[in-house]
């Protein structure tokens, strides 16, 4: 199987040591658990993420593991917000909602990509925060590189202006629109509604609350050739949409967790299995803050230097 820019064969994920739902995101986050915490949370995100790297290295996929070992960023597990990477050698740095999420912006990470992975330039959109301007990487955005379209729901934390900027500069086209639950309340983040592999996508599309832009958005996906996995308000809800396709040893891999597997229909496991082997990771201690696989996923498509 010849490789896809859509499926990236190595990745940077962040081993959390101070894992705790953070208040700071909570207000616009439908997602995260508002019951009482278990008092080993910490230690059970560290056990989840420590077998989640490994299932994904046992499958070939080359894993950069970085130590969040800051009390001050609890959602430091969750790298692909902050940053992203893209063919050519280009690198994006991106401007968070959150104060304590703009801590996990790191220079060790910027330079293991640059003695790594030949990188031409670095753009960082962080100084867009004190205008309140935000745009948090690849959940914000779900990013179509073969055909380069940015798929982004209308919330604060995808800011029209910044995407704007994000899409001129990295070559992609925007495609905005809302979306939002049965009562009401805006999806905060791109990547909990769709994926995008290299044959398939996943979307929640009855989410999507304008029913023109709506049909724009499935026919843009189906002009790609791709075929449509619609998922249900209630698959998006058990992180259904929050799936990442990679690339292994001898085949493309999607990455999600336990809690979205069990909630596919075979006909949807079928489909996607079709172009893709399916590998779910049990990490609901982590989800309670959120976020599921594909947050915890930073995807590299740079060319190894070595």
């Amino acid at each position: 199987m010849r490789p896809s820019v859509q499926a990236p064969a190595a990745v940077v994920m962040v081993r959390p040591h101070h894992f705790t739902v953070n208040t700071e995101t909570a207000a616009d986050n439908a997602f995260q658990a508002k019951a009482d915490l278990p008092a080993d949370i910490a230690a059970r995100a560290f056990d989840e993420h420590a077998a989640a790297v490994a299932a994904l290295e046992d499958m070939g996929v080359r894993v950069h593991v970085f130590d969040g070992d800051n009390p001050a960023t609890p959602d430091c597990v969750f790298p692909n917000n902050w940053f992203s990477t893209h063919a050519g050698g280009h690198v994006a740095i991106y401007p968070m909602k959150a104060p304590n999420r703009r801590l996990e912006r790191r220079a060790d990470v910027i330079e293991m990509l640059k003695a790594r992975y030949r990188v031409q330039d670095v753009i960082d959109y962080s100084g867009l925060e004190p205008d309140g301007l935000f745009l948090e990487g690849t959940g914000a955005m779900v990013l179509d590189h073969i055909d380069r379209v940015a798929y982004a729901v209308q919330s604060d934390r995808t800011n029209p202006v910044a995407l704007e900027r994000f899409c001129t500069h990295f070559n992609f086209e925007p495609m905005v629109f809302p979306a939002a639950d049965s009562a009401g309340v805006p999806i905060y983040h791109t990547n909990v509604l769709m994926c995008i592999g290299t044959d398939f996508a996943m979307i929640g599309a009855s989410m999507i609350t304008d029913a023109a832009r709506r049909d724009e958005i499935l026919a843009r996906l189906r002009q790609s050739g791709r075929d449509l996995v619609e998922l249900t308000e209630d698959q998006i809800a058990q992180f259904a949409g929050n799936a990442i396709e990679l690339q292994g040893t001898d085949r493309r891999i999607l990455a999600l967790s336990s809690t979205a597997f069990a909630a596919l229909r075979p006909d949807q496991i079928a489909m996607i299995e079709q172009s893709a082997t399916i590998l779910p990771l049990t990490i609901p201690t982590i989800e309670m803050a959120g976020g599921s696989v594909r947050c915890t996923i930073a995807g590299i498509h740079l060319s190894p230097r070595f």
